[in-house]
């Protein structure tokens, strides 16, 4: 009588079955995971993903990452500012600007959000509160951060370039253009 491969193939099912650890079981050369206590890891600050996902580009994965600190830390001035930092990079001006006005009122001494607020201000052409803004957190961080100080120098450039000169004016002429029923254009030419 010839075995059949049907039988054969069986039967070595059952003898492989047979040496496998049973559930709960741990044998040091077993390939399958070891059963016992689960570790539990400890979770990485949110906060802390979050800015080095700013650093790295990822501003809307940044975003969810301070959300998940502001669950965990609830919201104070630090992770409103990060979520206005967030919003600013992505373009969202006007809820940057209302989160990090947000953390100021949360701690009228955050630098930082002192800082963030003046560069949405200036996106947002506001030059003059911008200002106001960049000196606020300057004189409370005594002059340390180069970054404020160089904000504060571009704000009041931007300043100096859009106030009036009286110089400018005697080198410039203005001429009224009909331009039809009753509708007339100014006309801007240098001498």
């Amino acid at each position: 009588m010839r075995p059949r491969p049907a039988l054969i193939l069986a039967a070595g099912l059952a003898v492989a079955a047979c040496g496998e650890p049973r559930l709960g079981e741990t044998v040091g050369t077993s390939p399958f995971a070891p059963a016992g206590v689960p570790r539990v890891a400890e979770a990485v600050d949110g906060l802390i993903v979050g800015h080095r996902l700013m650093a790295a580009g990822e501003y809307e994965l940044a975003l969810k990452a301070y959300y998940r600190a502001a669950a965990e830390q609830g919201l104070n001035a630090d992770v409103l500012s990060a979520v206005g930092s967030a919003n600013l990079r992505l373009g969202r001006l006007g809820q940057a600007e209302t989160i990090l006005r947000q953390a100021i009122a949360k701690d009228e001494r955050f630098v930082p959000a002192w800082n963030n607020l003046g560069v949405v201000l200036m996106e947002q052409g506001k030059v003059a509160e911008a200002r106001n803004v960049f000196q606020t957190a300057y004189a409370l961080d005594s002059g340390n951060s180069d970054a404020i100080r160089d904000n504060l120098r571009l704000a009041l450039a931007k300043l100096d370039q859009t106030a009036y000169d009286p110089g400018k004016e005697a080198d410039q002429a203005f001429q009224l253009v009909r331009r039809g029923n009753g509708r007339f254009l100014l006309l801007f030419t240098p001498l």
